[in-house]
Parts: C-alpha cells; sequence; structure tokens
C-alpha cells in the first residue's frame, strides 16, 4: 500500500515506517512543517518516499495517517480534492493527551463517520472527548536500541524538549528539588540555559541537544532515567530508557502508571519519594542495573516493534477494506 504521512514525530515515525508498504512522506523546498521530508537524524528504510505536493496530485494512495487538524484540508488539497475519509481511507493518529477543559476536551475530529482516531496509549483514549468517532488504541512500539545500561555515571538523564516553555507540564519546576538528590543531564530541545534559569549550579544541571544516534549512548551511561512530567502523552524518551536497561522514576501520571510495572523502578505523585529513590540508586549501582534490566525485559514484552506493526498492520487492513 502507499500510506501518506506527514513528518511530524520522528521517533514515533521510525517505528511505523519499519512495515511492509511505501510511505510518502510531503516534501517542500524549504522543507518546512508540511514538507519536513525525510528524517536527517533518524534512520529510515528506502520504502519512504519523499513526493512534492506537484508529484502527490497524481499519485495513487492507499491510505492517509492524519496527525494534525490542519492536514485534512491540506490533504485534500495536495491530493487534488480526494477527501480523506471520503475519497481515501484516512485515520487520524493522535498523539497527545488532551489540553484545555480537561476532561471535556472535544477532540477536532469528534463525531465524524469516515474517520478513526488512533490513539497512543489508553489514557488519552479515556480522556479525550471523541464524541461518536470510531476510536481504536495502538501503544507506542520502539526500535529495540539493544541493552546498552552502563550506569557507570552518578547522574540521572532527563529528555524533554522545550522544558521552559512546557514548565509545569513538563515538571520542570520539580528539577531544583530533585537535583539535590541526583545531578541531573537533561537532553533535548531549548534546554540551553536551564540550570541558570532553575537557579542551579552547572554541575548538578548539565544541559545538551543529541541526534539519537548519540542520545542512546549518553542515556545508557547515566545510572538511571527520571520523568517528571505531569501532564503529556507517555514519551517516547521514557519507553527507550526502559529499552536501554534504565531504571526509572517518574511521576504516577497519565500513561506512565501503565508503562512502568513494579520492579522497573518507583513511580509516585510525590517527589521526595522519586528523591529517595535516586539516592538509593546512586549508593546502590547494582540494585539500579538489576531494576533497569527488568525495565528493559517489560518494555519489550509491552512495546516491542513485532506486537506494534501487527497491531497498525491489522488496523490498517480494516480500515482499507
Amino acid at each position: 500500500m502507499n500510506i501518506l504521512l506527514w513528518h511530524v514525530h520522528g521517533s514515533w515515525t521510525t517505528a511505523f515506517v519499519q512495515g511492509p508498504h511505501t510511505y510518502l512522506v510531503p516534501v517542500t523546498p524549504g522543507r518546512d512543517p508540511d514538507g519536513l521530508g525525510r528524517a536527517r537524524t533518524f534512520s529510515w528504510p528506502a520504502s519512504v518516499r519523499e513526493v512534492t505536493p506537484e508529484e502527490l496530485r497524481d499519485t495513487h494512495v492507499d491510505l492517509v495517517l492524519l496527525q494534525r487538524p490542519h492536514e485534512l484540508e491540506l490533504a485534500e488539497r495536495r491530493l487534488g480534492g480526494r477527501r480523506p475519509g471520503r475519497d481515501v481511507p484516512a485515520v487520524y493518529l493522535e498523539h497527545n493527551a488532551p489540553d484545555g477543559d480537561v476532561p471535556d476536551t472535544r477532540h477536532p475530529c469528534a463525531d465524524r463517520a469516515d474517520l478513526t482516531v488512533v490513539h497512543v496509549t489508553h489514557f488519552n483514549r479515556l480522556f479525550w472527548d471523541c464524541g461518536t468517532t470510531r476510536t481504536e488504541v495502538v501503544e507506542h512500539g520502539i526500535v529495540d536500541p539493544g541493552h546498552r545500561y552502563t550506569g557507570r555515571l552518578a547522574r540521572a538523564a532527563v529528555v524533554v524538549n522545550e522544558p521552559v516553555r512546557r514548565a509545569r507540564y513538563t515538571g520542570t519546576d520539580l528539577l531544583p528539588t530533585l537535583a539535590e538528590a541526583v545531578p541531573l543531564d537533561v537532553f533535548g530541545m531549548g534546554t540551553e540555559g536551564l540550570a541558570g534559569r532553575l537557579g542551579l549550579p552547572p554541575d548538578r544541571c548539565r544541559t545538551a541537544d543529541l541526534p539519537q544516534s548519540e542520545l542512546h549512548p549518553a542515556m545508557a551511561e547515566r545510572r538511571m532515567y527520571l520523568h517528571p512530567v505531569r501532564w503529556t502523552s507517555l514519551g517516547l524518551s521514557l519507553l527507550e530508557a526502559m529499552h536501554l536497561g534504565l531504571p526509572v522514576l517518574a511521576l504516577a501520571t497519565t500513561e506512565a502508571v501503565e508503562a512502568v510495572p513494579p520492579g522497573a523502578g518507583t513511580l509516585s505523585t510525590r517527589p521526595d519519594v522519586l528523591a529517595r529513590a535516586a539516592r538509593r540508586y546512586l549508593h546502590e549501582p547494582e540494585a539500579a542495573a538489576a531494576d533497569g534490566a527488568r525495565a528493559r525485559q517489560a518494555a519489550l514484552e509491552r512495546y516491542g516493534l513485532k506486537r506494534f506493526l501487527a497491531d497498525w498492520e491489522h488496523l490498517i487492513t480494516e480500515v482499507c477494506s
């Protein structure tokens, strides 16, 4: 099949395009958000083809995978008037937890008989109000980076994009307290100057924005993974950390309570509990390694690539038939 999707979420797309289809990714001369084309920092197979807006008008498409509200109109325009969900089968992939008037947030595709909204977590489906629109859940899948954990650095890895702008959503305000228990290495976009903004000395909060090829080895060297997120969808970086073999310290919010089983780390709504667990890992590296091994096994069983692709294949076959 030819599946049209925009390059919106590089990590998620990396797993999705491992399937058996041809994946058409729009590209524009300026590689703007509606035409990023192929990823430059992720490894995508040759089955991912860049298509220009002009080429797309005459290209056969079996399925449109929508990820942003404006793509409904954008896809119809780029496909020469073919309407997603009516003239071409379509699903809307919702990456995020609802925002706004939770739990009454209406989904932009609510009450549509021509679409299926696919959520990446059961928590998200529970909280979004999709009205009469059919909804399904296909949980995340990860391209296994391998068990690379060493934990040789007595620091915690944190992966978050734009922690200053997203602030309380990502638990940025909790970092000073947690940094008293364990030095933090915060990876992601928009992390520059974070220590200064939080009033932390540089040795307690270091930052870097690394490509995935460098990020995974860097994470694996840290003793533990810290996930202080209050409100967001299930972060793929959390699942990647578990695949790598890191033990997890996370707020017991959103889908994290489903993703991190007992023995794989510590979940709590109390930052002081997470800080206490961090101190234990600092002083007991063997315990950190053992919990990390259990985290990896749990991630492989629930968020493995084979299950992810099989779930999507079942849904694609159903929608396109």
